[in-house]
C-alpha cells in the first residue's frame, strides 16, 4: 500500500469492511470523494446497483445449478452440493477461506446456503459467474492473513456457524479444531506458535487440563485479541490482572508464566 496517513488508512479499512472489496477499490472511491467515507460508500453502492440487475440473472442460474431438490428445497443448497460448489470454487474444506465464503453468504449452518444469503453475498462483491467467484476466493485467501479486520470478521462469524443447534456455547473439541485452523498458516490462518512459545499448543493443552469446558462467545472473541497482543509482545508486558480479560485467559497467563518458570514476575508491583 502506498504511504497514506493514519486517518486515510482507517478510512480504507472501514470502506473494505463495509463493502468487502479490495483496498485498491476503496482507495479509488475514497480519493474521488476527497477521502470522505460516507460519499465514497454512496458512490460505490450506486455504481454497484447499476450492475445488480444484470448479474442477478446469472447468479440465479448458478444457484439453480447447486440447489437441492427443486420441489422440497427450492431455496437451499445442502451439504452435498455445497461440497461440490467448494470443489468448483477451488477452495478446500479445511482452510479459512471456506469459512470466509460461508461468512460472505451468511450460511445458517456449516455446509448450507440459502438463496437469499447467496444472492446478497455475491451481489455485494459483484460476482455472478464461477470464474469471478474463483477470483474472489483467491483474493480472499490472500487477504485473510494480511487484513486483521477481515480475519476478525470471519473468525467471529465462525462461532455462530460452529455451534450445535440449540446451544449457546461452542463444544470444546469443535473450538479446538477451529483454533487450529485459524491459528495455523498452513490452513490460511495466522501463525500463533512462534520459535520461542508454542502459544496455540499451550492454549489447547491448558484448556484440556481444565476439563475441556464449552467455550462461550466472549472467550472465543477475546482469544483472537489475545493472540495478536501475545505476538506483539511475547513477554506479555501489556497484561494486567486487573484487565477485562475472561477468567480463562487470566488463568492461562499464570499457567504460561509457571511453565516458563516466571510465575512471580507476573505479580503487580
Amino acid at each position: 500500500m502506498p504511504p497514506y496517513t493514519t486517518s486515510q488508512k482507517h478510512q480504507i479499512a472501514e470502506f473494505v469492511s463495509c463493502t468487502r472489496t479490495k483496498e485498491s477499490v476503496a482507495t479509488k472511491f475514497l480519493k474521488a470523494s476527497g477521502w470522505s467515507l460516507p460519499p465514497a460508500l454512496d458512490a460505490f453502492f450506486t455504481a454497484a446497483a447499476g450492475t445488480a440487475a444484470v448479474i442477478t440473472s446469472e447468479l440465479q442460474k448458478t444457484f439453480e445449478r447447486y440447489r437441492d431438490d427443486p420441489i422440497e428445497s427450492p431455496d437451499t443448497i445442502g451439504i452435498t452440493r455445497a461440497i461440490d460448489f467448494f470443489s468448483d470454487l477451488k477452495v478446500e474444506l479445511d482452510e479459512v477461506t471456506c469459512l470466509g465464503i460461508a461468512e460472505l453468504l451468511q450460511s445458517p449452518s456449516m455446509g448450507e446456503f440459502t438463496r437469499k444469503g447467496w444472492m446478497d453475498g455475491w451481489l455485494r462483491v459483484l460476482c455472478d459467474t464461477m470464474p469471478k467467484m474463483q477470483a474472489y476466493a483467491k483474493g480472499l485467501r490472500e487477504r485473510i492473513p494480511q487484513e486483521p479486520a477481515t480475519f476478525r470478521r470471519i473468525y467471529r462469524y465462525t462461532f455462530l456457524l460452529s455451534r450445535m443447534q440449540g446451544q449457546r456455547n461452542l463444544q470444546f473439541d469443535i473450538a479446538a479444531e477451529q483454533w487450529r485452523l485459524f491459528f495455523t498458516p498452513g490452513h490460511g490462518g495466522v501463525a500463533w506458535n512462534t520459535e520461542t512459545t508454542p502459544w496455540l499448543d499451550w492454549w489447547i493443552e491448558f484448556l484440556e487440563e481444565r476439563g475441556k469446558r464449552p467455550v462461550n462467545k466472549d472467550l472465543w472473541e477475546q482469544v483472537e485479541v489475545f493472540m495478536r497482543k501475545s505476538l506483539e509482545d511475547e513477554e506479555m508486558g501489556w497484561w494486567s490482572p486487573d484487565g477485562a480479560w475472561p477468567g480463562a485467559l487470566d488463568d492461562f497467563v499464570a499457567w504460561v508464566q509457571a511453565k516458563r518458570g516466571k510465575g512471580s514476575e507476573m505479580e503487580v508491583e
